[in-house]
């Protein structure tokens, strides 16, 4: 199996077609990932990053976080415009549906409390905080937040979360010689900060429902 990905490797195309063809698959994979929240978009960032680190271009990095910062903050705007017509319309819309199916009840609260103390600025930790994005996008749609001032606030949160999953990708390409051994090390380190809180959240509850169950 590792001689099969060392010998595609090897058979990759020159830079200036990764480039040509990697950079608008990039913007379009996480602009739809920012979307349509079931796309691993932090994972794609990184491995772009890796790929880019082990390029001679000085500016691959460069262009890889101007690229993923962009395509989130189009999909985060979109998302939220749809969201707002939910919002608006007495029958709601599948859109606004979709996104409070996403976020927990407790999730939602725990977002709006946040979004009431801090205001604009939680939308900067809720795109670095694995499945915090989706709550607080919610919570702002609830609030009535214009869609000027939220996408005011998701500037520099998607420039954060960019930044944050491209220095995993650079950190990972850092360690190994060869690119798609950086990529795999930036995928795997990205799924489990991505699902390291889920775990926690699940161990939580499990441990709670014994020491409920103990104590009766």
């Amino acid at each position: 199996m590792i001689d099969e990905i060392q010998t595609v490797a090897r058979e990759l195309p020159p830079e200036s077609t990764q480039q040509a063809v990697g950079y608008p698959t990039l913007f379009l994979l996480v602009a739809l990932g920012s979307l349509v929240p079931v796309v691993p978009t932090g994972a794609l960032v990184s491995s772009a990053a890796v790929v880019a680190l082990h390029q001679t271009s000085p500016f691959a990095l460069l262009f890889v976080f101007v690229v993923a910062s962009a395509a989130a903050f189009l999909g985060d705007v979109c998302l939220y415009w749809l969201g707002q017509r939910g919002v608006r319309s007495k029958n709601g819309s599948r859109w606004l549906e979709a996104i409070t199916r996403r976020a927990a009840p407790e999730r939602l609260a725990q977002a709006q409390a946040k979004l009431d103390e801090r205001g604009g600025t939680v939308l900067v930790l809720s795109r670095l905080m694995p499945a915090g994005r989706i709550p607080v996008m919610l919570a702002c749609l609830l609030g009535r937040m214009p869609l000027r001032r939220f996408a005011r606030g998701d500037v520099p949160a998607c420039l954060a979360w960019a930044a944050t999953y491209q220095l995993i990708g650079i950190l990972g390409g850092s360690l190994f010689p060869e690119p798609w051994q950086g990529v795999v090390a930036a995928v795997a380190l990205t799924l489990l900060i991505s699902g390291a809180p889920a775990v926690w959240r699940r161990l939580r509850a499990r441990l709670g429902d014994g020491t409920g169950g103990a104590a009766a």
